[in-house]
């Protein structure tokens, strides 16, 4: 049985609807559209995968890390036959989305690195606690092919809605830091090449996130930095967000975008920003594939602010490329392993050059 709900509206002012539809081993799948979904489910579904997770406290790097064996069974670079990412037809295959059509598709992960079952009996030596939170999967459309450059701007649009949404529900059940991200190329590990990105809810907020909280409490104004670096560092603007290398990048040709005005979060954009966010998201994006002259594999997260940060927090989106030039990768070397210190090739402000070129 489907609900749809009205969550709000989207860049361009039109209603978003959320149609929620719960499998049979108890995970949901939420269809985002702008009507309610009006077809019933057809076909098998696949059921969760049995395991459990945890997190192991590292004593000398004073992090929480996490340990989820079931995910080494996840599935692996299927043909396009086998997509689980795929609308499930009648007779079909079964797939993650028991729908022969959707526009936009959220569901929880089979395979979750954070679900809160653990392990019944600690590791010696071990400190460990469970691996609370939730692990979602966005597909971000049911096309096999393409990328966010490729998807229409409305599409992008109802991503962005379903974000917010996804937001506004995983802080509302307690969870500290919500990191949507994509994972684009082989180089980035991808292994369903079905366009799509991830969402993990963290029941503590992970140690980056915290530093960033503790700068911005401290008085680093994200917001008015951009004002200085616009010359030398901006790539492109628009609906007063800003596409930048940042001077202390730590990937060659890292963007990231950032409003001109403080927010916390995509969810506080006004309309005109939550327009650009959509548009600027698919621009990143087909400019590297221009530039690179090739799908660019990279990584991409959301780095809004965790539950309980302060209002100086600045929400930005980052963009880690994983090429240093069009046919060398940018390998994360002993040097990066080993120390956290990153070795850049390339200075972002001749990054920001070519790519505003």
């Amino acid at each position: 049985m489907l609900t749809s709900t009205l969550i709000g509206t989207d860049g361009a002012g039109r209603s978003v609807y959320r149609s929620k539809h719960i499998n049979q081993d108890g995970r949901h799948v939420l269809l985002y559209a702008h009507a309610p979904h009006a077809h019933p489910p057809t076909g098998a579904e696949l059921d969760r995968a049995e395991g459990s997770g945890e997190l192991r406290r590292h004593p000398l790097r004073l992090e929480w890390n996490i340990y989820a064996p079931a995910r080494q069974d996840r599935t692996y670079k299927p043909d396009g036959a086998a997509d689980p990412l795929a609308p499930s037809q009648p007779g079909g295959p079964a797939t993650e989305i028991p729908f022969a059509t959707f526009d936009l598709a959220v569901f929880e992960n089979r395979f979750p690195s954070l679900s809160g079952a653990s392990a019944d009996a600690p590791a010696a030596g071990a400190q460990l606690r469970p691996a609370a939170g939730r692990c979602e999967v966005v597909v971000y459309g049911p096309e096999r092919e393409g990328s966010l450059a490729t998807l229409t701007i409305d599409r992008r649009r109802l991503l962005v809605a379903a974000w917010n949404d996804r937001y506004s529900e995983m802080f509302a059940a307690g969870h500290e830091f919500v990191l949507p991200f994509e994972n684009r190329g082989e180089e980035a590990g991808v292994t369903l090449h079905h366009p799509h990105g991830q969402i993990y809810a963290f029941d503590f907020v992970p140690p980056v996130q915290a530093a960033s909280a503790r700068a911005f409490a401290a008085g680093f104004d994200l917001a008015a930095r951009l004002n200085d670096w616009r010359q030398d560092f901006e790539v492109m603007n628009a609906g007063g967000l800003s596409v930048f290398a940042p001077p202390f990048a730590r990937f060659p040709f890292e963007l990231w975008i950032a409003s001109r005005a403080p927010r916390r979060g995509p969810w506080d954009y006004n309309r005109e920003e939550l327009d650009a966010f959509a548009t600027l998201l698919g621009n990143v994006t087909q400019r590297y594939d221009d530039y690179f002259g090739r799908p660019t594999p990279y990584m991409m997260s959301l780095h809004a602010a965790p539950r309980r940060a302060g209002a100086g927090f600045q929400f930005t989106t980052q963009f880690y490329p994983l090429l240093r030039s069009r046919d060398r990768v940018k390998f994360l070397a002993s040097i990066e392993q080993a120390t956290g210190v990153f070795t850049v090739d390339v200075l972002p402000e001749w990054a920001a050059k070519e790519l505003r070129r």
